[in-house]
C-alpha cells in the first residue's frame, strides 16, 4: 500500500498473547507501529502456546507471568493483566495516553460457554464495560473491537449481511457479541466514541487456537485417532485466513473514516464445505482421516458465509487467501512447532 501512514500513533491490542492479537501486534510493530500488548493469559487453552507467541514478539516467559509489569522490547510492550481488573486497565490507560484501542481480549468458544457461563459475562460484559469507561475518560480516537459471526444465530439468509436482524442468538458467546455491538452504540451515541466492531469469521492460520477445527483435525489425523465432524458433514463455513484478518484490521486502523459506532463483517466472502476443508487437510498431511459423523452440537449453525461489501466499500479490504494455501501454511507451522 502506498497511502502515507501515521505510525508515531500508540495502539493497545487486548488479547495480545491470543490467535489474532499476536498477529495484529506483530504486524503493527514490524510497520513501525509503538504497541502495547494486555493479556491476563488464562488456561483456557495450552498457556505455553500463549507464551510462544509472546516469545515471537520478544517477550520472556519469565517477564510474561509477571501481573501488572510493563514489559517493552522495541516499540512493543507487554502487561500482564485482565480488562476484568478496572483498576489496573485505568492505571494503564492513564499512564499510556493511547490513541486507538483494539480489544480483542474476549472469553471465545460457542460450546465452552454451555458449561461454563460465567467466564463470558464477566470478559465478554464486564470487562468490555471496562474498556468503554476508560476509552470514555481517555480521549480514545478509535475502538476497534472483536464482534463474531456468531451473532447472526440460526439466520437462514444466505450470505449473512450486516443489514440482517441478529435478535436471535443461539449461545451465549453470541449473546455476549451482540451486546457488546449494542454497548459501543450507546457509548457513540453518549459520549461520541468512534467504534468499529467485526465480526469474524473461523478464522485459522500459524499459530492457531487448540479449540478450533483445523487444529482438533490436525492433531488427531497425526495421531491416528478419529476426528469428529459435526451435523453429519453437512457443514459450511466461512474460512478466513489471519494474514486476511489482520490486513483488514490494518486497513481500519490507518483508516481513520469513522465518528459513527459501526459494525462490519469481516471474513473470506465464501463458503466451503467441511468435508473439503478436511480433504485439504489429508492431503497436506498425507494421511487419510477416521472421520467420527456425529448430529449438529447445541448452539453449533451449519452455514455460515460473510457478505463483505460494505468492508470492501468504505476499506477497499480484500481477502485473498484461498483455502488449500491456508491449511498448508498451518500445517507446516504444526509440524515444526510440535516437531
Amino acid at each position: 500500500m502506498s497511502e502515507k501512514v501515521n505510525v508515531n500513533r500508540k495502539v493497545l491490542v487486548t488479547g495480545s498473547a491470543g490467535f489474532i492479537g499476536y498477529h495484529l501486534s506483530k504486524y503493527l510493530v514490524d510497520k513501525g507501529f509503538r504497541v502495547v500488548g494486555l493479556d491476563n493469559i488464562n488456561d483456557y487453552y495450552d498457556i505455553n502456546l500463549k507464551y510462544s507467541r509472546l516469545k515471537q514478539l520478544g517477550i520472556e516467559k519469565s517477564d510474561a507471568e509477571k501481573f501488572n509489569t510493563k514489559i517493552s522490547v522495541k516499540n512493543f510492550s507487554f502487561v500482564r493483566s485482565d480488562i476484568c481488573d478496572k483498576k489496573s486497565l485505568n492505571k494503564l490507560f492513564n499512564n499510556e495516553n493511547f490513541d486507538i484501542v483494539c480489544n480483542l481480549a474476549a472469553q471465545a468458544g460457542v460450546r465452552y460457554s454451555l458449561s461454563n457461563p460465567d467466564t463470558y459475562i464477566s470478559s465478554n460484559i464486564s470487562g468490555f464495560l471496562n474498556i468503554l469507561e476508560c476509552c470514555r475518560f481517555n480521549n480514545i480516537k478509535h475502538l476497534i473491537y472483536a464482534s463474531s459471526s456468531s451473532v447472526y444465530g440460526a439466520n437462514q439468509k444466505i450470505p449473512f449481511s450486516v443489514n440482517d436482524n441478529v435478535d436471535k442468538p443461539i449461545s451465549l458467546y453470541a449473546a455476549t457479541k451482540k451486546s457488546n455491538e449494542l454497548m459501543a452504540y450507546t457509548y457513540n451515541h453518549l459520549f461520541k466514541i468512534p467504534s468499529t466492531g467485526l465480526r469474524f469469521f473461523t478464522v485459522y492460520g500459524p499459530w492457531g487456537r487448540p479449540d478450533m477445527a483445523l487444529f482438533l483435525f490436525t492433531k488427531a489425523i497425526i495421531e491416528k485417532k478419529p476426528i469428529e465432524v459435526y451435523n453429519f458433514g453437512k457443514m459450511q463455513r466461512d474460512f478466513t485466513y489471519i494474514d486476511d484478518i489482520v490486513e483488514g484490521l490494518y486497513k481500519i486502523i490507518i483508516g481513520e473514516k469513522t465518528k459513527e459506532a459501526k459494525v462490519y463483517n469481516i471474513g473470506n466472502n465464501s463458503s466451503v464445505e467441511l468435508l473439503h476443508f478436511i480433504k485439504c487437510i489429508e492431503t497436506c498431511l498425507g494421511i487419510k482421516a477416521d472421520k467420527n459423523l456425529l448430529p449438529i452440537q447445541p448452539g453449533d449453525v451449519s452455514k455460515t458465509w460473510a457478505n463483505v461489501d460494505n468492508l470492501i466499500e468504505d476499506y477497499k479490504y480484500q481477502p485473498k487467501t484461498k483455502v488449500e494455501f491456508g491449511i498448508s501454511k498451518f500445517i507446516k507451522w504444526y509440524l515444526n512447532y510440535y516437531s
